[in-house]
């Protein structure tokens, strides 16, 4: 699977722009504030309906303009396919496959897998749980349908559970029987996000350690924890615990949506214990993990964003790092970087076709 073309209109500070990719490498330079990573947030776009670093979907329209349009021309198993997203201000989003409309965008996900490198992955250390959870959603709805309608569900009738929590507070009353109803639901949705969050885990672990060795070249190990309340009991345990506390804070305090994964190195925390290089090591092989991991459940090559990357390693890692996709175990590669000679001579030294976009 390759992107062979994208034309951006009215999409952040591009008014209309189309670029034609080479089938392995291809790199956008220039300033800051040209747009290098716009073009990649427009091929996250394509695989995800949603922008990778603007979640406010209409703050992507281009200022003045009432619309934007991504479209995307790609070539998979020697098949050629069109990918369009689309909003105009007031109206609903629009991700059309080869000019038929989704009717959700769900089923969009994972059609075209990817995995992006970016300088705000370090979020994922020191952020809060809940971007932790989404990334772990991230990998495992790229490959797995059950998974993805299970969390949609799950997370639509955890809003509708704290809603009536919030009306017994509001109205000074409580129906234990309508509330059971909802624990019953998240029980059964839950159960499933949690058998499989389980599964990915133990696949996932041992290709992050074997990333971790490579990039870092040291003998450090590496450890991803699994932390879920479900290790303290089951999910109507859980909620006949918390009834009490989820009354008085008019939210769920408990269930699979409390997740969180603990980033360790020789046993301790990364976030207190490891160094920044260390953290940026994690950090890529993290992603890097994230990548064999979808490949080998989809057998797809997935498209691999590198954002501005070279400004935020040293040159040693930069070097793991081309070398690390200097193989046929990868397809296309985008690269966004300030400097174009830096880039260029990057990319050479990988004796694959590449092309320079100078923005």
């Amino acid at each position: 699977m390759h992107l062979q073309k994208i034309t951006l209109v009215n999409f952040k500070n591009f008014a209309s722009q189309t670029f034609d990719f080479q089938k392995k490498i291809n790199c956008f330079v220039g300033n800051n504030g040209v747009g290098k990573t716009t073009v990649l947030d427009a091929i996250y776009y394509l695989s995800f309906a949603k922008s990778y670093f603007n979640p406010a979907a209409t703050q992507n329209i281009k200022h003045s303009e009432d619309f934007f349009m991504i479209e995307g021309a790609y070539q998979i198993n020697d098949k050629s396919e069109s990918v369009v997203c689309s909003l105009k201000r007031g109206n609903k989003k629009v991700v059309k496959r080869n000019g038929k409309s989704y009717e959700k965008f769900s089923e969009h996900i994972g059609y075209l897998p990817l995995v992006i490198i970016s300088p705000g992955d370090s979020d994922l250390i020191v952020e809060g749980s809940d971007t932790r959870r989404k990334f772990m959603d991230n990998v495992i709805s790229q490959s797995d349908k059950l998974y993805l309608q299970s969390l949609i569900k799950y997370n639509k009738v955890l809003t509708q559970r704290n809603s009536l929590l919030k009306y017994f507070a509001a109205n000074r009353t409580f129906d234990a029987l309508n509330l059971k109803v909802y624990n019953e639901q998240l029980e059964s949705y839950g159960n499933i996000i949690f058998k499989k969050r389980t599964e990915f885990l133990e696949t996932f672990i041992p290709i992050l350690r074997e990333r971790y060795a490579v990039i870092s070249s040291s003998k450090e190990q590496v450890n991803l924890i699994y932390k879920t309340q479900l290790d303290e009991g089951s999910f109507m345990e859980l909620f006949a615990q918390n009834v009490e506390r989820d009354r008085i804070l008019q939210y769920t305090s408990a269930g699979i949506h409390k997740d969180d994964l603990s980033f360790e190195i020789d046993g301790y925390p990364i976030k207190k214990f490891g160094s920044q290089g260390q953290q940026k090591s994690y950090l890529i092989a993290l992603k890097l993990a994230q990548f064999d991991f979808i490949k080998s459940q989809s057998n797809i090559k997935p498209i691999l964003l590198l954002d501005d990357i070279f400004d935020k390693l040293d040159d040693l890692r930069v070097e793991q790092l081309i070398k690390l996709v200097n193989n046929d175990e990868f397809g296309q590669l985008f690269i966004s970087d300030t400097h174009k000679q830096r880039t260029e001579d990057v990319v050479k030294k990988t004796n694959q076709p590449y092309k320079i976009f100078q923005l």
